[in-house]
């Protein structure tokens, strides 16, 4: 969120995709009805710390010393399933706006119905209406997701037999493993498919069972071919062999099991670089993969026989898969507004820790790719989906040329990205003593003009 693209919805006023709440102190109950009727209708942002005055937005800032406790409760809500269900997993994002705090939060659509306190809610103008009892309202809703999401057709007689069902418990684990107090802790299989939307009920047409979501997540390959004949991954590495290929995988298994062997293909083929990010040593190269595999899954048309793909040149890694685009161009930090192309499966994966909260994907690609590479990302939205990836280190090929080893490009690149890095920062991130890496840092200063300014304590590089 930018301070124009918060002016812009200020400036906009209260209507059917915005709402503001005062929120000064904590949240009240409304906030979850706008959550539940924007999920049901159109999305929308809901801004906090921000009252209505002439049909227009007006800054009165959130509590500071509240907003841990506003986050916190607000994540800890929409995975109550006595709150909201199915559960929604989504942050509120801090923004500072002429000296007072405001709580920012986009809501996509769902592809289910969504329930608040047990009631259905949609948007009208700028009022969420509780619509429960009204049939034909209920049933525009459910009409206007099952159009658009082909995750919620329901296959009545596929059963458990169907399904990879220890999925489930490792699921759960993960869940548990990424939040000790998850609701899908003390949930039986069933119990946990169900608040996960896996299974269903159309209130149209009275079918219930197991959906393509669930079929896609855990299903075993031969039920998964018969209900989406076109659905499967191509993974192929290319950098000897241009005219077809040095490595292959066709990847045909549930999208849990595929997430698993699509990181290991990457990680197969790439260098790995550790990092110190936020005082925590971390793989960028893990980071990058984990964002690729999981958009190239989850953000797909699983209606098109279109397979998706991803390869791994000697410079770029890229992707393609069918898409259903809002919009046609390409995508960056300014202009993008998250939309789910599955949101149930998306769910699914944020939930056992294989992605991040809606939109999360764009920021942490352009954050890890310049640390990795020193390049930024490319998405373009079509009918075909492509994101590319540049995973050459722009800083090793130009030192490289002035005879620096690789430990001493990395060790640079690391100098050039956090300048006020420390000594033994660097030497904790390589496993390797302090006197190691200041013998590195010598031999790279015969190339590079680099000192280090004790009293700014940073690095000065050329």
């Amino acid at each position: 969120m930018t301070i124009e693209k918060l002016e812009e919805l200020l400036e906009a006023g209260e209507g059917f995709t915005i709402e503001y709440k005062e929120c000064i102190n904590g949240l009240n109950n409304s906030m979850f009805e706008t959550v539940c009727s924007f999920s049901n209708r159109y999305g929308g942002h809901i801004l906090l710390g921000v009252k209505e005055v002439d049909h227009k937005g007006v800054v009165i800032g959130v509590n500071p010393n509240c907003i841990v406790d506003i986050k916190k409760n607000f994540v800890n809500m929409l995975n109550n399933p006595q709150k909201i269900h199915p559960s929604l997993y989504l942050n509120l994002e801090e923004i500072e706006y002429k000296g007072m705090k405001v709580l920012w939060v986009y809501i996509p659509v769902s592809s289910q119905i969504e329930f608040c306190n047990g009631k259905i809610y949609d948007r009208n103008e700028d009022a969420d209406q509780d619509v429960s009892t009204s049939a034909d309202l209920v049933a525009n809703i459910s009409n206007r997701k099952s159009a658009t999401y082909i995750e919620r057709k329901i296959f009545p007689y596929a059963t458990e037999d169907d399904l990879c069902m220890e999925l489930i418990g490792r699921a759960r684990q993960m869940a548990v493993n990424k939040n000790k107090d998850h609701p899908w802790k003390n949930m039986t299989d069933m119990e946990l498919l169900k608040s996960a939307g896996l299974y269903e009920k159309d209130r149209e047409t009275g079918k219930e069972g197991f959906n393509l979501a669930c079929v896609l997540l855990l299903g075993k390959p031969d039920v998964i071919r018969s209900c989406t004949p076109g659905y499967k991954t191509d993974a192929i590495y290319r950098v000897e062999n241009l005219d077809r290929y040095d490595d292959r995988l066709i990847v045909e298994k549930n999208l849990i099991e595929s997430y698993d062997m699509l990181i290991e293909f990457i990680k197969k083929h790439t260098n790995d670089k550790f990092f110190l990010i936020d005082n925590v040593n971390m793989s960028v190269r893990d980071a990058i993969a984990r964002e690729i595999v999981s958009n190239v899954l989850v953000h797909r048309e699983f209606r098109s026989a279109f397979p998706a793909k991803l390869i791994i040149e000697k410079d770029r890694i890229y992707t393609e898969n069918w898409s259903r685009t809002q919009w046609k161009g390409r995508i960056d930090l300014e202009n993008f507004n998250p939309y789910p192309k599955n949101p149930i499966i998306a769910n699914f994966f944020v939930n056992i820790g294989n992605a991040d909260a809606l939109g999360s994907g764009v920021r942490n690609l352009y954050k890890y790719t310049q640390i990795y590479s020193g390049g930024e990302p490319d998405f373009e939205e079509n009918d075909v989906f492509k994101l590319t990836v540049p995973i050459a280190n722009v800083e090793t090929k130009i030192q490289d040329k002035k005879g620096l080893s690789e430990r001493q490009n990395v060790i640079l690149g690391m100098i050039r990205d956090e300048n006020s890095i420390q000594v033994e920062d660097i030497a904790e991130s390589f496993g390797l003593s302090r006197a190691t890496i200041l013998r590195e840092i010598q031999e790279i200063k015969k190339s590079v003009v680099m000192v280090y300014d004790k009293k700014e304590k940073k690095w000065i590089v050329s």
